[in-house]
């Protein structure tokens, strides 16, 4: 798939993997970039693009929160009036967290769990949010698809569309991951059912497992966590930079012939 023309919609556009995929898509072409966070500094991310000169791509620019149906809705009715249809969607917005599952009280002896509510955010943000956001990009190729009077794709047809989602190496469990293991572990059933699905209208879906990436939801484990627990698992004693991700997400959007999940971890394993 060529990435030259097409429109792309991004969330977490405001920093680390999504700010970086945002770069290397206009600097391959993009036509038009929708850049979707929920801090306001995704407009500072249009400006620098621009002074930077490889903004050659329209850019759109949304803040708000990435679970909100409304809000999601209203960016993709905005994109298709103003700049066509989407067909590349990275949904890359997630946080984090981390605690222990269980915890005991070393005075009192009494259990405690990890919050439900901490769970049930990091499940709306990483996993509901991102599958909701790539099925709206497939239903806007699909309502293009039938106002053009097609079907079911056909190979002899350019593709359509791309999805990538973007997993994590925790995905394999980690601990004090619990809930973040668990969204980033679900992304694998979801992305290969969507392959399967998404396909009967042109649209390829890829599933990314970035390791520990130099961003802003990595360096908030501290420094002192980082070089005793994380660059000593990983084989080049390093940060991935957000800019190596982002041109991971590129090869499998542009390579039709990758599929289902691809590992940047840079040799990282899970402690014992």
């Amino acid at each position: 798939m060529d990435i030259r023309g097409k429109i792309a919609v991004i969330t977490g556009a405001a920093s680390g993997i999504g700010e970086a995929t945002a770069a290397e898509l206009a600097r391959r072409g993009a036509k038009g970039l929708v850049l979707v966070d929920r801090s306001e500094r995704v407009h500072e991310l249009k400006a620098s693009l621009r002074r930077s000169g490889d903004c050659e791509p329209a850019v759109e620019t949304h803040a708000g929160d990435v679970t909100d149906e409304d809000f999601r809705r209203g960016v993709f009715d905005h994109t298709v009036a103003n700049l066509g249809v989407p067909r590349i969607c990275v949904p890359a917005a997630g946080v984090t967290r981390d605690g222990l599952a269980v915890r005991i009280n070393k005075e009192t002896g009494e259990a405690t769990l990890y919050p439900v509510g901490d769970f049930r955010l990091v499940l709306e943000v990483n996993l509901t949010a991102p599958v909701y956001w790539a099925l709206e990009t497939v239903a806007r190729i699909a309502q293009d698809r039938f106002r053009r009077g097609l079907k079911r794709w056909a190979p002899p047809e350019h593709l359509e569309g791309t999805i990538i989602f973007i997993g994590s190496v925790s995905s394999r469990g980690n601990k004090g991951q619990i809930s973040y293991a668990s969204t980033k572990a679900g992304l694998c059933g979801a992305a290969a059912t969507l392959s399967k699905e998404a396909m009967f209208y042109g649209v390829r879906c890829g599933l990314l497992h970035p390791g520990f990436t130099d961003t802003p939801m990595v360096r908030s484990l501290g420094e002192d966590f980082i070089d005793k627990h994380v660059l000593p698992q990983t084989q080049l004693q390093r940060l991935i930079r957000p800019e190596e991700i982002a041109d991971a997400i590129c090869f499998m959007i542009a390579n039709s012939a990758v599929s289902g999940q691809l590992w940047a971890d840079a040799g990282w394993t899970p402690p014992v």
